[in-house]
């Protein structure tokens, strides 16, 4: 997944936004959102998230992703499926996002202090 503190997203924009339209099992929330987050970056042209960014980024991928997934339940079936499997489904894929889901609950763990509450702003937030 993407980093949410700013980090570069160039070294994992794809080139092409998969096709979800057709998928067994239906697409996922997590892909629908993977693929908004693609197409804004595409469009956006931001590759770097910083506070003058982060909003307008963030809302912006909730609205794509709330019209994508309106859109696929409207659509009728398609009778065959996408040409090529969404990059959240393949397993060296799956392995990557873990590892970094991984290291995100480690770091938050290290920062941590005995009392269980996280250090830095983005404790207060969560309030």
């Amino acid at each position: 997944m993407p980093d949410r503190d700013g980090a570069s997203y160039a070294a994992d924009m794809c080139r092409n936004i998969t096709m979800l339209r057709g998928l067994e099992p239906a697409a996922t929330p997590e892909e629908i959102a993977a693929a908004a987050r693609q197409y804004v970056r595409k469009v956006s042209g931001v590759t770097t998230l910083n506070d003058a960014t982060r909003d307008a980024f963030e809302a912006a991928i909730a609205e794509v992703a709330a019209s994508t997934a309106r859109l696929l339940g409207t659509l009728p079936a398609r009778r065959q499926p996408p040409p090529t499997v969404p990059p959240l489904r393949r397993p060296s894929v799956r392995t990557c996002v873990e590892a970094k889901d991984a290291a995100a609950r480690a770091a938050v763990a290290q920062a941590t202090p005995a009392g269980g509450d996280p250090i830095g702003p983005t404790a207060a937030r969560g309030r």
